[in-house]
């Protein structure tokens, strides 16, 4: 879109680009070459899910709303992982009558692993399932209990294919490649006693720049990732899970300033958004400065600016101590890299704010996926509530 295109749209918006975000795709296939499968989380953002049916070869789906949401969007049992630290009985009993054998489900416990024995004697199908590693967390189970599911694999009515393992995002290179040998030297002993498993899902959490100063050559990093993952891709199949790597770069924020103000000589610019809508991984008070363009700038020497949102808590800061350049009421700030997880994760339902608008841009042309929502419905009282407490009859 041009500048005049985007001036146009209504703030706060946020504004994806899927051309961009094929383009991407393409790009990490072609640094890591034809051996290994792209799984995209659908957790960094559901709203791109639709435009990766045909780029993706696999959907990570954490919940119930996700699955749903993959179901909405038309893509195929056999490309939906189904993760999640919790799993109802109801949940996997409906998703297992849907999916089958199509879908891949994870065991993050051995509770989990039981369930899913359970249900597949009860449903006489034999999916296949990933036994989740822990990184040392709540997630997943440690080396002893994958071990111990994988000696009775063979007897199991579930198809044990393979490894689940993900340990955060934001990494440096060496501790990819530290979890790397870890996940090696595991995958060899996991086969000596489950010679049927031939699968990794890994997510490596590889970095995004958000941040000005930020200095990564991303091909490069590809490459020697790639070059790395021929330990395991050789004699295994490798699943890459990725969200944030894939998506963030292919979005914008965009917010109206609304006011400016000098308070003992400190200058203040307000926009119509905020952090209820825009967050960034690793920012904390907004010691970082993302990536911003401002729409509507004059000539002249800047002015330093704190850049905060609309809502009434000294936390809602975006930027602070910003050169803007003729900055004035009505200009739009664009803030970059803005693909992932803000659309959802941003805590949207303080002090009852619309949640902002939705486009994206594909073939040139921009299209609205979402208006904007009153949250102040939401934040009380239902229409059809009509007093009852939690005692009442249904």
């Amino acid at each position: 879109m041009t500048k005049d295109e985007i001036l146009k749209l209504a703030t706060p918006a946020y504004l994806f680009n899927v051309d961009g975000l094929l383009s991407r795709v393409k790009r990490i296939r072609a640094a890591l070459g034809k051996r290994y499968k792209l799984c995209y989380a659908v957790k960094a953002n559901p709203f791109l899910a639709e435009s990766l049916v045909r780029e993706a070869d696999a959907f990570e789906c954490c919940s119930p709303g996700e699955y749903d949401i993959c179901m909405r969007m038309g893509i195929p049992p056999e490309k939906i992982v189904l993760s999640g630290v919790y799993k109802s009985e109801a949940d996997v009993r409906r998703r297992m009558l849907r999916c089958g054998e199509k879908a891949v489900y994870t065991a993050e416990s051995a509770s989990q692993a039981e369930l899913l024995c359970r249900l597949a004697k009860e449903s006489g199908i034999r999916p296949p399932v990933l036994l989740r590693l822990s990184s040392g967390n709540q997630f997943g189970m440690d080396r002893a209990a994958v071990l111990n599911i994988l000696k009775n694999s063979a007897h199991l009515p579930i198809c044990v294919e393979g490894i689940q393992y993900y340990s955060g995002t934001q990494k440096r290179m060496g501790n990819i490649f530290g979890e790397l040998d870890m996940l090696v030297s595991f995958f060899a002993e996991a086969a000596e006693i489950a010679p049927q498993i031939r699968r990794l899902e890994y997510g490596p959490g590889l970095k995004v720049g958000y941040f000005e100063g930020d200095r990564e050559d991303e091909d490069e990093c590809l490459c020697a990732f790639a070059e790395k993952l021929k330990g395991i891709s050789e004699r295994y199949e490798t699943v890459l899970e990725l969200g944030r790597f894939i998506a963030a770069d292919c979005g914008q924020y965009c917010t109206r300033i609304v006011d400016l103000k000098r308070t003992d000589g400190k200058g203040y610019c307000i926009v119509d958004g905020g952090i209820h809508h825009m967050k960034y991984y690793g920012q904390t008070m907004a010691m970082k400065t993302p990536h911003i363009v401002h729409f509507g700038a004059g000539e002249g020497e800047p002015e330093r600016w704190t850049i905060c949102g609309s809502l009434c808590t000294t936390a809602d800061v975006l930027a602070r101590d910003v050169p803007l350049y003729g900055a004035k009421v009505g200009d739009m700030l664009v803030f970059g890299k803005a693909g992932t997880y803000s659309v959802t994760e941003g805590m949207g339902l303080f002090l009852s704010r619309d949640l902002p608008r939705i486009y994206k841009e594909e073939d040139g042309a921009c299209v609205l996926l979402r208006d904007f929502i009153q949250t102040s419905k939401i934040n009380c009282k239902g229409d059809n509530d009509h007093g009852k407490t939690a005692f009442d009859p249904a």
